[in-house]
């Protein structure tokens, strides 16, 4: 598949949907699996909304976008893109402050909002804000009712799209996309500038990736907020191989999602595997006999597979029949269709990724940042080596500087900061992105080693990397998040978040110690 053909992401969306039967199904809200979007559905809907949305904005207005996954999330993105804004999507997460910062330093000429309880918490910033000319919801909104807003279903069933209509597409590879906001660990977020061309030579490497495991429709199942760049870029690989994508319930629902939709490819954090690595680890340690044996040898086999280590004729023989045993069991766990999961935005622990992938679920680690749209790196499925993460994207070269810093370089890197030209001084130099990130190569695989920015130096002059301390804290089954801070101090202190689970159990065995 040609990627450079494009000059944007809608022309890529508009020749899959002339490539695709306009009854066959495309994206389905597991919330609500009543309703199904087929192909046909998707393209009107954004034509539709696209003619709305550049009835108010001009060429390169941001439009801020806030919603949960659902198949209106993608609507809305490729609409605004048609019109010519820029998405600006938020997490639904964020507090009224979080989005104040957003509204007042992007100014938003239109908002789309799902519900009711999304547009409640900007609703009062909105009214302050002169920069917003109307409001969308994909919802019908209960307090506000004026000529500012437009309910989009109401669009949807009133109106009909003229083929005659003229909705010229004049965008560029290089005009901006979307401006997602960092987190930022240190003062305010900063808003990450992606262009058309950045997702698109993202989307080429996603693409070359995933193509020895595509089927003739795969099914994505997606989860992680949309709003994350992450997530965002998968959307468009899903556009590209013409995939059927589901929307999960939540995070609570996703074995109960995989099962019901048998999805081929899923994408994920760090911390999904950890909770699922530990959860499968609790039900293996349960088990006795027989039954008890069989794991063990799955597991000891599996990771000797996987390494590539010589196997026996009889280990070989084994392993076939533990796939047939109990690997396939597990697998039907989870839908039975599984392809791979890949793993991305943070560092996956090498013994969950090798358990995984022991048991019959392959698991790939991949490397990225919001400001590479996102992905630089990932590991091929033929040649998994979990402790790295996997050889560059051929859109981009990685090098490594003299003090170990990764850099990159390519049309995926970030055009900018949104209004902060210092910070983007300071990471963008000569055509590189510094990223803070040290690392090596090992045979062409790319290994992150340390965080430039986050190692603590003691009044002693030692040198601690606090990432890995926090990931050896956070392997542990009774803590979720885990922080250690010590810069300048002759010690080390950790923050902990724990695990739901235990945190109960504590708090029962507190109670019974007071009685």
């Amino acid at each position: 598949m040609n990627f450079k053909k494009y000059n944007n992401l809608i022309e890529l969306f508009l020749e899959q949907c002339d490539k695709q039967p306009k009854d066959k199904t495309f994206l389905i809200n597991l919330k609500n699996s009543n309703v199904n979007f087929t192909w046909g559905d998707v393209k009107l809907k954004v034509l539709l909304l696209a003619k709305e949305i550049s009835k108010v904005i001009n060429k390169g207005d941001r439009c801020l976008l806030i919603s949960e996954n659902r198949p209106e999330w993608m609507i809305s993105d490729l609409s605004i893109m048609l019109a010519g804004g820029i998405t600006v999507p938020a997490y639904t997460t964020y507090i009224s402050r979080d989005y104040e910062y957003i509204i007042n330093n992007c100014s938003p000429t239109i908002v789309l909002v799902s519900n009711d309880e999304q547009f409640n918490k900007i609703q009062n910033i909105c009214e302050k804000n002169s920069s917003i000319k109307k409001i969308f919801s994909f919802e019908k909104l209960t307090k506000i009712n004026n000529d500012k807003y437009l309910n989009i279903e109401k669009l949807f069933q009133t109106y009909h799209f003229n083929d005659q209509d003229d909705l010229k597409i004049k965008i560029k590879r290089s005009d901006p996309a979307c401006i997602i906001y960092t987190s930022g660990t240190q003062g305010n977020p900063k808003g990450v500038i992606l262009s058309h061309g950045g997702i698109l030579s993202n989307c080429e490497g996603g693409y070359e990736l995933l193509r020895p495991i595509l089927e003739k429709e795969t099914r994505f199942l997606t989860w992680l907020p949309l709003s994350h760049s992450y997530e965002h870029a998968v959307q468009f690989i899903q556009i590209a191989v013409g995939a059927r994508v589901y929307y999960a319930e939540s995070i609570d629902k996703l074995i109960k999602n995989m099962s019901q939709c048998s999805p081929h490819i899923m994408t994920a954090v760090p911390r999904f595997y950890q909770n699922l690595y530990q959860k499968i680890n609790t039900t293996f340690n349960k088990s006795k006999g027989l039954k008890k044996a069989l794991v063990v040898n799955t597991l000891k086999l599996g990771t000797k597979k996987f390494k590539k280590n010589k196997m026996s004729f009889s280990e070989i023989f084994m392993n076939f029949v533990l796939e047939k045993m109990v690997r396939s069991k597990i697998k039907k766990q989870f839908g039975g269709s599984l392809k791979t999961f890949v793993s991305g935005g943070g560092a996956l622990d090498g013994e969950i990724g090798t358990f995984l992938n022991a048991i019959g679920l392959p698991t790939l680690q991949g490397y990225g940042l919001t400001e590479t749209s996102p992905v630089v790196s990932c590991n091929p499925i033929n040649d998994i080596r979990i402790e790295t993460v996997g050889i560059p994207f051929k859109c981009n070269q990685v090098k490594i500087a003299e003090d170990g810093e990764i850099l990159v370089k390519g049309e995926n890197v970030m055009l900018g900061y949104w209004k902060n030209e210092e910070e983007t001084k300071k990471v963008l130099k000569n055509g590189w992105l510094y990223t803070g990130d040290i690392g090596i190569f090992e045979n062409e695989y790319l290994k992150i080693t340390d965080r430039k920015k986050d190692i603590l130096i003691t009044p002693g002059g030692d040198n601690i990397s606090p990432l890995k301390i926090e990931n050896m804290l956070i392997s542990s089954e009774m803590i979720d998040q885990a922080i250690v801070y010590g810069d300048n101090k002759p010690y080390l202190v950790a923050l902990l978040i724990l695990n739901e689970e235990y945190k109960n159990k504590i708090e029962i065995l507190e109670r019974e110690i007071e009685i």
